[in-house]
Parts: C-alpha cells; structure tokens; sequence
C-alpha cells in the first residue's frame, strides 16, 4: 500500500499462490469482511470477493526491519525481536520518559519509511504487549505502574496470554470473566483446574510477568505454534493445522543461510487435559511428511483432543548471532509444494 497508491482503501491480501496458501496478513479493509492472518485464502476470498491478492516481498520486509532496528538501537541496546515487525524495547535507562520515546520512533518511521506504527508502553513485557493493541493501527497506549491494580480489575481474561476461546468459555462457567473476578481464586485452585497452566493465570491476572527483554539470545531452535480455541480431535484435522504450522515455519527457514539446520525437527502437542508430549528425530529435513509422521506418533500417546500443536526445528549452530529476526508474521507458500 505504501509503495502502490492503487492498492489503498482496497481490501488487500497478501498471500502465495500454491493451492494451500494460506493469508500472511491482510489490511483493516479485509478485516472488515472477517479475514485475518493464517486464514486459507481460498476462506478469505469466500468472505471478501473482492479481496485483491500480491504476493509477499521478503527481501523488501528484511529490509525495512532493519531500518527499524537501527532506529530502536538510537534509544537502547535492549532490543528483543519479537517477530518481523514487533520488538520489545527496555527503556528504562534513558533519562527521556517512555511515552515521548515511543512516540519519537512513530513518528520517525512514518518520516524515514512511510509506514504507520503502533506502540505499547508497560512496566513488563506482558502490560506492553497488551497496551500495543490498544490504539491499533496508528497508536499507542501506556499502562502506568500505578495503575496496574485498576487496570488488571477490568481487564477480559481473554486479554491474558493463552487464554483462547475454549479457556475464555471455562473461565466464564466458573463466574470469571475479568482479571479482577479472578484473582480471588487461589493459586491452588487454579492449578487443580488448569495445571500448570493455572500457576501463569495467577500471576497474569495480577499484571505480573518477570521476564527481562533479552536483546542477544542464542537460538537453539525455531518453532511456532497455535494454541487452539476449538478443541481438535482427529488425525486428518490435526494435519490441516500442521499444514499452517508449516508453512509459518517454512517462512522462518527461507533465510537458511543463516543457520545449519542438521540437528533435527520436532512436533510438541498439548492435549485437552494439560498434559504435552514432544516427538522428535534428527537428520530430516523440515518438510511437510516428515512433521506428519512425527504428528501421527504424537497422537498415539494421548486419546484426549488436542489443544496446542508445534512444529520445531533445532539448530546445530547459528552463524549469525549478533540480532535475529522471527519472520513468523509473513509467509510464502508459493513453492510449498516444492520445500
């Protein structure tokens, strides 16, 4: 849209042209027609007729990934990439208040490279990343340390990370539907209902979250993985959602050159009763069949539905190191067929 004015006020889908492709993203305009990222694009245009498809650019979105991270590391070396086009940034050093940081980095992307942003501001990862959603496109929102308390009170549950439809559901059942309805419940209580689970919902409910942003982390292995709000029982419903898996790792694994990909793959899959199981085997290359009969040995373990499933790839070494980039936000399944 940037590059191509023709495209604007379009409903616009960017996506490959294999048979299973599947949407990498998608404007609000096609938003508005109920597509959304990982949709099965033959889905997306069902919904959206109109719905105008280019495909994905990598080298362009490496690229101004890039400009952006330079534009990060002007105001801190704590940069922890999230994915392509998210970061944490700890700015707690700099002597300008955060606000007018995130500010300052909006408005320089939208000078330097013509693109809108949106920023969250927190005093942990988990505030920041819910704050980034709140102004969305074009915004930002902080959550001061003060009024954490009163913000967690109101705050839907299903705000809270992992917390899909099928939790959401539960948690409405046993009388919970924000994250102040939950905190009276006791941490035992919660982990007798969800497992271990139940020990993260305590602490997020609580607007709690200890990680420190981690800008030079070694890699040992690329995943992604969806926790699923329907429950998913059934081999061959399983496979369709190891399809999408694939190719949203697929998308990492185009910049090969930057890792030896000898040490193996691997599938993990969480069941409805909390328990997860990880199957592995080194040697194969990450292609489809190979994550399909890791899958089917998977499922043998467990008879209960699956709630989430992975797909990984370890990595015997990395060659660079100095800043890495997830690129799970895009992907090409143009040559799916041919990995």
């Amino acid at each position: 849209m940037r590059d191509n004015p023709n495209l604007k006020g379009i409903p616009l889908g960017i996506a490959g042209l294999g048979q299973r492709s599947v949407l990498t993203t998608c404007n609000y305009e096609a938003r508005a027609f109920g597509c959304h990222s990982a949709m099965p694009t033959f889905k997306a245009i069902e919904r959206c007729p109109n719905l105008r498809l280019v495909a994905p650019n990598f080298k362009k979105y490496q690229a101004v990934a890039h400009q952006i991270r330079k534009i990060f590391k002007e105001y801190t070396e704590l940069v922890e990439p999230l994915s392509l086009d998210e970061a944490y940034l700890d700015v707690s050093a700099n002597k300008i208040i955060a606000t007018e940081i995130a500010r300052e980095i909006r408005q320089r992307i939208q000078k330097e490279l013509g693109l809108p942003s949106s920023a969250g501001i927190g005093p942990n990862k988990m505030l920041a990343k819910i704050a980034s959603d709140w102004h969305k496109p074009n915004g930002q929102f902080e959550i001061i340390e003060e009024k954490v308390a009163s913000f967690m009170q109101k705050l839907p549950v299903r705000k809270l990370w992992g917390v899909g439809p099928k939790t959401e559901q539960q948690l409405i059942k046993l009388g919970i539907q924000t994250c102040g309805d939950m905190q009276p419940i006791s941490l035992s209580e919660l982990i007798r209902r969800f497992g271990k689970f139940g020990a993260e919902l305590h602490n997020l409910a609580r607007g709690k979250d200890e990680r420190s942003v981690q800008p030079h982390r070694e890699r040992k292995s690329i995943s992604v993985e969806r926790t699923f709000g329907d429950f998913i029982t059934g081999l061959e419903t399983a496979s369709e959602k190891v399809k999408l898996l694939y190719e949203e790792l697929y998308s990492e694994i185009l910049y090969k050159d930057k890792y030896n990909f000898t040490s193996g793959i691997f599938v993990k899959i969480k069941f409805s009763d909390f328990s997860v199981t990880t199957v592995s085997k080194t040697g194969p290359s990450p292609s489809f069949e190979s994550f399909f009969g890791l899958l089917e040995k998977g499922i043998q373990r467990n008879s209960n539905p699956i709630r989430l499933l992975g797909l990984g790839v370890r990595l015997h070494s990395i060659i660079n190191k100095i800043s890495q980039l997830e690129f799970i936000d895009f992907l090409d399944p143009i040559n799916l067929d041919h990995p």
